[in-house]
């Protein structure tokens, strides 16, 4: 039974996409030459040219039916009335049924209203004309019947062409907003990359210049510091080429070491403060409270901002400033304080064009925190923010 269901679905396949490749046109155009043939080979010759010109009077517009179903549907109405004054039957009549579809399946709910109640009522006339004596209620209820299912079906096909052209608008849209949401995506990933490539390289920079500074005075008197600055040096280039590929996700196979290299946390902040004072910035770090709850991005949210906050200490204070670095960690919150003893440095003319305190205040709103950065009361400067990471989802950076 299966082989013969296959072999009788196969033609049947063949011929839907045989008929799919066909022109509507040459599909509108069967049913008036059927029943154009039909008249021609079942009328007495004395009939035949009124019954064949009435018979394309009411089918041969119905090629045209798809373009314009109410001018259609109106010249079909009309040959049918002038079929109805002289009194003639005619197989063609159904041209009235196909209009109403068609009326129905590309016109309004106003216009399929309209369109069947005209029908219904040419069914009444052409009922009370042609039934026979005693006969109306049957063959009146069997064309009604006829005329609802034909205006019923247009409707059904109006509906789910609406119904299939709003699902490709909604897919059509979806994937707009997946091609924007996309963008946006390597538009946040390029911003991020942006803030932690200089992080790492002004601060890197900074310290490198710095140590190599302290060499350069110190390569004759004292041989052995000077040596200790340059390894020193070169360990923070190394560093900062580790964090660099680390954040490009670029990991060479010959540098395994930049694999397990996990990012920068609050834990790391005495290290920081260890470069910081190599560099010539006396650092201190005062942690309070445990930091092992807070998510990783909070926490290298926390170590960029220190890291920042320092670096541009070091690079506009003059010698002999310290640093101070306090974060106090919470349930649900960090604070972070980075104050210097350095004289304030002259307000710009201009706003700054980096990406120092605008990416810092950046990292901090995407926890909802707000950056404060200014000279304090007695001298020296201030950096200050608190993150809130317990109170819903984190804001997009």
């Amino acid at each position: 039974m299966t082989e013969v269901a296959a072999r009788v679905a196969r033609p049947m396949r063949a011929a839907r996409r045989w008929g799919s490749r066909m022109p509507p046109t040459l599909w509108d155009s069967l049913l008036p030459a059927l029943l154009l043939l039909h008249i021609v080979t079942t009328r007495v010759p004395h009939e035949l040219p009124v019954a064949l010109a009435f018979t394309a009077a009411l089918t041969l517009p119905l090629v045209w039916r798809r373009r314009a179903p109410l001018t259609v549907f109106g010249v079909v109405t009309a040959s049918a009335f002038a079929q109805w004054l002289t009194g003639i039957q005619l197989p063609a009549d159904a041209a009235l049924l196909v209009a109403l579809y068609t009326v129905a399946a590309h016109s309004s709910r106003r216009g399929t209203l309209v369109a069947g109640a005209i029908v219904e009522f040419g069914a009444l006339l052409a009922c009370l004309r042609w039934a026979t004596e005693g006969a109306f209620l049957a063959p009146f209820v069997a064309v009604t019947a006829t005329v609802v299912a034909a205006a019923v079906l247009g409707v059904n096909v109006r509906t789910t062409r609406a119904y299939l052209g709003a699902v490709q608008e909604r897919a059509a849209r979806l994937e707009r907003e997946q091609d924007q949401q996309a963008r946006l995506a390597v538009a946040e990933e390029r911003t991020r990359i942006a803030r932690e490539m200089h992080d790492i390289v002004t601060h890197n920079l900074s310290v490198m210049v710095a140590l190599t500074d302290a060499a350069v005075h110190a390569q004759h008197r004292a041989p052995h510091r000077a040596t200790t600055a340059m390894l020193r040096s070169s360990e923070t280039g190394r560093q900062a080429l580790t964090d660099m590929r680390r954040s490009l996700g670029i990991l060479r196979t010959d540098e395994p070491d930049a694999e397990r290299h996990p990012p920068p946390d609050i834990g790391q902040l005495e290290t920081l403060a260890d470069q910081m004072c190599a560099a010539g910035l006396p650092t201190r770090v005062e942690l309070r409270g445990g930091h092992t709850h807070i998510p990783a991005s909070a926490q290298l949210t926390v170590y960029r901002l220190v890291q920042e906050a320092l670096t541009n200490t070091l690079k506009h204070t003059p010698a002999g400033t310290h640093a101070k670095v306090r974060v106090r960690c919470s349930a649900q919150t960090v604070t972070v304080d980075v104050t210097d003893s350095g004289p304030c440095p002259p307000l710009p003319s201009s706003p700054p064009s980096g990406h120092g305190i605008p990416g810092m205040r950046e990292r901090a709103a995407a926890y909802r925190g707000e950056l404060r950065a200014g000279p304090l009361p007695g001298g020296g400067w201030q950096v200050h923010t608190c993150l809130d990471f317990g109170s819903g989802e984190v804001a997009s950076a």
